[in-house]
């Protein structure tokens, strides 16, 4: 009986898709259009996949990357979705935000000054690169 319930508790300790249930899911949006629509189609997936996880008593990692045109999701001064967006970031730790440091360069070209981020957006240097990275570490990347 002991050497049943030993063999047990070993096979939860090292079987391999036991482990891997442990580590967090982990979920990149892109958002790379200027349309609300698909910056609030964004929130929404991110919003039902952490509800989701955390109803199951598991943890998700999110990340939102955001380039070209969907950068604006981002931007203090013009962002359609702000007020959900701060919401986000005061009450969803699982969920940040990534800024395309190249697209702010262009708009810092365009307009003659650095759009302002909102409060507690990280920037990357190549948003596409940053999803690629996320990939590569076998996070699952989704263009709502």
């Amino acid at each position: 009986m002991l050497h049943a319930a030993l063999a047990a508790g070993l096979f939860v300790i090292f079987h391999p898709a036991l482990a891997r249930a442990a580590e967090p899911h982990r979920l990149a949006l892109q958002i790379s259009d200027d349309d609300p629509v698909k910056m609030r189609a964004v929130l929404d997936v991110a919003a039902n996949v952490s509800r989701h996880y955390s109803g199951q008593g598991e943890d998700v990692e999110i990340a939102v990357v955001a380039f070209n045109g969907g950068l604006d999701m981002l931007l203090a001064d013009r962002s359609p979705v702000k007020e959900r967006l701060v919401n986000f970031l005061k009450s969803m730790p699982n969920v940040s935000f990534i800024a395309c440091g190249n697209t702010l360069e262009t708009l810092a070209a365009k307009e003659d000054r650095r759009p302002p981020l909102i409060e507690g957006v990280s920037v990357t240097q190549v948003g596409v690169a940053a999803l690629m990275d996320l990939a590569e570490k076998n996070w699952t990347i989704v263009r709502p």
